[in-house]
């Protein structure tokens, strides 16, 4: 092993002992009770059980009334407005009629909540979305409560969907899990074009129709959309963790391989009961090592910087944890292997084309870089995702890719060996500073953006700069915004991804702009340099909070450091968060009680708190 990916899991080994072993403890009792009584529906009072199959098929309620079969939890965030989920519609039958084959009896135990951060993206919907995560997580464990199963299969994809349904189903830990993805959509409109357009549309170059147009060609049928933000970040660091079947992750919906893919899954979730011989509880398979593995995964494909939020919380839900000073560790020592947009202008189908999951996974197991010996739904050992699905004579078969000149990649603008990599250390730093703590993607910004020192102009609202903006008032001059009251506390912590073009815009003009906030900027975050997730936030009295406009702030992504140059003593906050009267409307006074108990960002932003949460 890398001497440093081993010395980080020793480190959250040692300080995750306690808290994992009580985790282990309660799920290991759960799962003694299983497998010594046969299925769970076997303990349920008559009334109680004849609840749970009262609406069941013919065949479905024979089985369901005996104990001879396993029972298969679904567990859908199906809807049909979000393209990403409404391919899960057709999942539940297909799911049921291969979990029967297996000798298994499936039920659809419940749905999940699944928002999209691109309907809700500059809107106070957004203010929404990081609380729905563990609104999730909640759902999920009422769908596994009514204890009529054995296992589980998690259909999500998108943002928080994924970390949620991850949450909630570790709660009932010593039950087998596995997600069924649903895939990527086919590729649309060039994400150079796309870039180039929003850019263009944020100087009023073109008209809200043409950007409309331009939208809708790149997100445009069934599947996740194709840039490598937080959805298909899940998607890779699931398969990373042994959750998905090897390969399952970026086969395209409505394909041939894609439904033997999800006929697998069901299978294979009846053979790892409590009653078979591979008996595969969830909270075994997500273990320190796991969640390293998920880790490095993360920096080594430049993922999404909501993972330094979701990681976090995920591990604690199995009682371990995870800290950005162990991401921050991680990173100097793992290497950028992959070029997706925003980080390049490659899909995740070019890089599914390119190899993909196997030779990402592969690459990164020669180098040490990963653990071998883990836990996975397929079996023992992470190097059965070596291996990539395919169909023979309708047959579904893995393969080993035949290697290529130069490694396992077609294509090096895509994908790289560890050996050649596009950067020597992970797309994600974290910088610490007097400003307090934050994360910054560097992957996608240039050398020469790195470093930046410039006077703050300071904002409590992002709809402020906008129209600071569209005023002309940002123009010629070099400045750091400052976007603040943006945190969990404050407001749930929303994206603010809407401000990526107009800073582009001022950035390629040749100012010199960065943003500072205590919110987010997506999985999406492009070109821009910024510090976020800034902790502690304004609204907690974080220095953020002090800050005036024409305070100098060096943000140095290289160094790792963020600073204001400025005396900050004696002085007041001159703003606030909104109050609760204020903090309205779209639904958002029924998450009063998040705003009052969601912790800070550095652990996971959750209203669970810390540790293991039995």
């Amino acid at each position: 092993m890398d001497p440093v990916v081993s010395a980080v899991t020793d480190r959250i080994r040692g300080r995750s002992r306690e808290t994992r072993a009580a985790y282990l403890e309660r799920i290991a009792a759960a799962g003694r009770e299983l497998r010594d009584r046969g299925p769970a529906r076997g303990r349920l009072g008559c009334a109680n059980l004849a609840h749970g199959f009262a609406a069941a098929t013919r065949d479905d309620k024979a089985d369901l009334r005996g104990t001879a079969k396993p029972g298969v939890a679904i567990v859908t965030s199906y809807n049909d407005m979000l393209s990403a989920h409404q391919p899960y519609e057709t999942y539940p039958p297909e799911l049921k009629r291969a979990v029967r084959a297996a000798g298994g009896v499936a039920q659809v135990a419940g749905g999940v909540p699944a928002m999209c951060d691109g309907i809700t993206q500059g809107r106070a919907g957004m203010e929404l979305s990081l609380y729905s995560r563990d609104v999730i997580a909640m759902a999920t464990a009422i769908a596994l409560s009514h204890d009529m199963f054995d296992a589980s299969l998690l259909l999500g994809v998108c943002d928080k969907i994924v970390p949620g349904l991850f949450i909630g189903a570790l709660h009932f830990g010593h039950l087998p899990a596995i997600f069924v993805p649903a895939g990527p959509m086919t590729s649309g409109l060039p994400n150079k074009v796309k870039a180039r357009t929003r850019q263009e549309f944020a100087e009023g170059k073109i008209t809200r129709l043409e950007m409309l147009d331009a939208e809708a060609k790149s997100y445009h049928s069934p599947g996740t959309c194709t840039f490598y933000g937080t959805a298909n970040s899940n998607q890779l660091l699931i398969e990373v963790m042994g959750l998905h079947l090897p390969g399952a992750t970026f086969v395209n919906p409505h394909t041939e391989l894609r439904h033997a893919l999800t006929e697998a899954a069901a299978r294979r979730a009846v053979e790892i009961t409590p009653h078979g011989d591979e008996y595969t509880p969830l909270g075994e398979v997500v273990d320190e090592k796991a969640i390293v593995n998920a880790a490095v995964a993360l920096l080594a494909s430049g993922g999404s910087t909501n993972h330094t939020l979701h990681l976090v919380a995920m591990a604690a839900a199995a009682g371990i944890t995870l800290t950005w000073d162990d991401l921050a560790d991680l990173s100097k020592a793992v290497p950028l292997l992959t070029r997706m947009y925003p980080n390049g202008q490659a899909d995740v189908n070019h890089f599914h084309a390119a190899g993909g999951m196997a030779v990402f996974i592969g690459e990164l197991l020669d180098a040490g870089l990963l653990h071998d010996d883990v836990l996975t739904v397929a079996g023992r050992g992470l190097d059965l995702y070596r291996s990539a699905p395919a169909l023979k004579e309708g047959t579904l078969v893995w393969e080993e890719r035949p290697p290529l000149p130069g490694g396992g990649s077609a294509d090096p603008d895509v994908l790289r060996p560890v050996s050649a990599p596009f950067s020597p250390d992970g797309g994600i730093h974290m910088l610490d500073g007097n400003l307090g703590r934050a994360v910054s993607k560097v992957s996608a910004v240039k050398p020469e953006h790195l470093v930046i020192e410039a006077p703050a102009r300071v904002f409590d609202d992002q709809l402020d700069l906008l129209r600071a903006f569209e005023a002309g008032e940002l123009d010629g001059r070099d400045f750091v915004a400052v976007v603040r009251y943006q945190g969990p506390s404050a407001n749930g912590m929303p994206e603010l991804h809407k401000l990526t073009p107009p800073l582009a815009v001022l950035l390629d003009r040749g100012q010199q702009v960065a943003i500072v906030t205590d919110g987010r900027m997506s999985g999406a975050s492009g070109k821009v340099p910024a510090a976020i997730h800034l902790s502690p936030e304004a609204a907690h009295g974080g220095p953020i909070a002090l800050v005036r406009d024409g305070d100098v702030i060096r943000l140095d992504s290289v160094a790792g450091t963020l600073t204001v140059l400025a005396d900050l003593s004696g002085r007041t906050p001159d703003g606030a968060p909104l109050t609760d009267a204020q903090w309205a409307g779209t639904g958002r006074e029924l998450f009063h009680a998040f705003r009052r108990t969601v912790g800070p960002a550095e652990r996971g932003a959750s209203v669970f708190g810390n540790g293991c949460q039995g």
